[in-house]
């Protein structure tokens, strides 16, 4: 199994005419995602550079091919809202990878999403991942070795975004009972901690990179419970960084509710004080949200710590007792 997405899972691409949502559209279909079509406004009825129908509006495109996952790559003036037309048609996990989304559309965003879940179980809820992030990504399996075009891919499970699929290692028969869940703030951590646990012979469940603003979708809590829940994930590795409170919240939920093995990084622990980070949710204030105080809330909840980037595979494996 695997969260948020499968291989069943069929995907669409708002903005897919445009220069990034075209060619993450072509890398998701080579990964080997059910790419079902896209939408850009004024262009339904015609097809893509790899033969998919274009849709002008997301209800469209749901009606037309069953989708249930979108990955939104239109410009941060417009990304609110194609947030909230992927929700109103239906679609279960919206991916906004877009960056420099205004601050003030996501806290609108926000608050007709928590609205629209208030209430409901994880199966019926519908899943914001992002925005400013890198997508999801279930591990499918190969039919070969190395990055590649879609012969590589067989099968393949799902990839939203544009997290290199090639690093991945697919749950399979030699891998079952070390298959780690993987969720992140930062983009480039997450490919980093993939390549280190593939590498030391582990695979993953799912990668998760839920991007750095101050407001967005799904949060560590979220994914620690999905992972939690998923009887294919044996244990978890969470990234996060300086700023705000979202890691010592996640740690005292998983010091109640995990009983998987954990392992967490903490990334700008070196920063100068005062010194900006590149994201917009790395704000430090009152003393909260330092990487000192992140770091002793994970180890009181059980998380094995990695002492720097290097150490992120290690850690979790350290953690599984391997």
């Amino acid at each position: 199994m695997s969260i948020l997405v499968n291989a069943s899972t069929k995907v669409i691409c708002q903005g897919i005419t445009g220069s990034f949502g075209a060619q993450h559209t072509r890398g998701c279909l080579h990964y080997g995602t059910k790419m079902v079509g896209g939408v850009t406004p004024g262009k339904g009825g015609t097809k893509d550079e790899n033969g998919l129908p274009i849709f002008d509006t997301v209800r469209q495109a749901v009606e037309g091919t069953g989708a249930n996952a979108t990955m939104i790559f239109v410009p941060p003036p417009f990304a609110g809202d194609a947030i909230l037309e992927a929700l109103f048609a239906g679609v279960k996990v919206i991916c906004a990878i877009t960056e420099g989304v205004p601050v003030q559309d996501m806290v609108k965003v926000r608050a007709v999403l928590d609205e629209h879940n208030a209430g409901k179980s994880a199966a019926e809820k519908t899943y914001l991942v992002g925005p400013n992030c890198p997508g999801v990504i279930t591990p499918g399996p190969k039919t070969g070795e190395g990055a590649g075009p879609a012969s590589v891919y067989t099968n393949a499970g799902c990839k939203i975004g544009i997290m290199p699929g090639y690093i991945n290692r697919h749950i399979s028969e030699a891998f079952k009972k070390k298959a780690v869940g993987i969720v992140s703030r930062s983009g480039t951590l997450t490919y980093e901690a993939v390549w280190q646990t593939s590498s030391l012979g582990l695979a993953q469940s799912t990668c998760v990179g839920i991007g750095g603003d101050p407001v967005r979708g799904v949060g560590f809590i979220d994914c620690l419970e999905l992972f939690q829940n998923d009887p294919d994930t044996h244990a978890i590795l969470m990234i996060g960084e300086i700023g705000g409170s979202d890691e010592e919240a996640a740690a005292a939920w998983a010091k109640k509710h995990v009983t998987k093995p954990l392992a967490g990084f903490i990334a700008g622990r070196t920063a100068p004080p005062g010194r900006r980070m590149g994201h917009a949710g790395a704000i430090i204030s009152g003393g909260e949200g330092t990487a000192e105080s992140k770091i002793a809330a994970l180890q009181a909840a059980g998380f094995e710590i990695a002492q720097t980037p290097a150490d992120m595979g290690a850690a979790i494996a350290r953690a599984m007792r391997l």
